[in-house]
């Protein structure tokens, strides 16, 4: 169960700036270093180095029984996956999701990229087509909690865009929350349509969007090792995650480095800066 947390003071949405930037350029330095070849513990060590270098702490690593930077997850493997050894191969699908706690705040973001292979053209666009997919998902639901009265609309325009975009499913169990002095704070934010309006998005609300989509089926299981959710049917997974801050002028995305302008303008809405 998620810690409840108040809303967010004006200083407070600008004391998380530091740990949004921070979760944004580890994961760019990571998305640079993704290729054929690397392993996740390479990444997941390059990641938790830039972290440091900002003054940070891997807030992934201070979860009990975690201990790494990151959670990389391969092919049917959607979330939580474990960083190993095992060098990345063409064609594979990775999300990659990791955070930072500068100051005691935290944020936390991921994306999803697909390694080229020439030899099997058809298994790439088949998953960066579901790759896309979820990345859109993703700025609808921030795009809808720009403008929305109430959190639950968030997951209605996820579960639209996913359903636009084909014949993929959003997995069950699993979504967004809070963020603040906690990495997982309450609300959760559904990542499709449920009954009730969940609590008015309001000035001070800071809240973790996460679409996990799925070519398959929406039944997942978690692996041996206790972490590592994959698809009940192996079919591909997903994942694309902001940090976003609602402030009394609009909304700003804290773990992108443009605060969302670039996701956000196909939409027509611009972010605006914590004053």
């Amino acid at each position: 169960m998620f810690r409840r947390h108040p809303l967010k003071s004006p200083a407070e949405l600008r004391a998380m700036i530091p740990a949004g930037e921070a979760t944004a350029a580890a994961l760019a330095l990571v998305r640079e270093r993704l290729a054929v070849g690397a392993t996740p513990l390479e990444l997941d060590a390059a990641a938790e180095a830039l972290i440091r270098e900002r003054g940070g702490r891997p807030n992934f690593a201070l979860v009990p029984g975690y201990g790494h930077t990151l959670c990389v997850s391969v092919g049917s493997d959607v979330v939580h996956g474990i960083p190993g050894d095992r060098a990345l191969a063409p064609g594979d699908l990775v999300s990659i999701d990791g955070g930072a706690e500068i100051d005691g705040w935290n944020g936390d973001a991921a994306f999803t990229v697909v390694l080229p292979d020439p030899g099997r053209p058809e298994v790439v666009r088949a998953r960066q087509a579901l790759a896309d997919a979820t990345e859109r998902a993703l700025w609808a639901g921030i795009v809808r909690l720009a403008t929305a009265r109430h959190l639950n609309e968030v997951g209605e325009a996820i579960e639209a865009s996913v359903e636009a975009s084909g014949p993929y499913s959003i997995i069950e169990g699993y979504g967004g929350h809070g963020i603040g002095r906690e990495m997982h704070e309450e609300p959760t934010v559904y990542n499709h349509a449920v009954r009730g309006r969940g609590p008015r998005v309001r000035p001070g609300l800071v809240v973790a969007i996460e679409p996990m989509v799925v070519a398959g089926g929406p039944d997942t299981f978690v692996r041996d090792d206790g972490w590592t959710v994959a698809t009940s049917d192996g079919a591909d997974g997903a994942h694309f995650e902001h940090s976003v801050a609602v402030h009394r002028d609009g909304i700003w995305v804290l773990t992108a480095p443009d605060g969302g302008a670039a996701g956000l303008a196909p939409f027509g809405v611009a972010p605006v800066p914590i004053p």
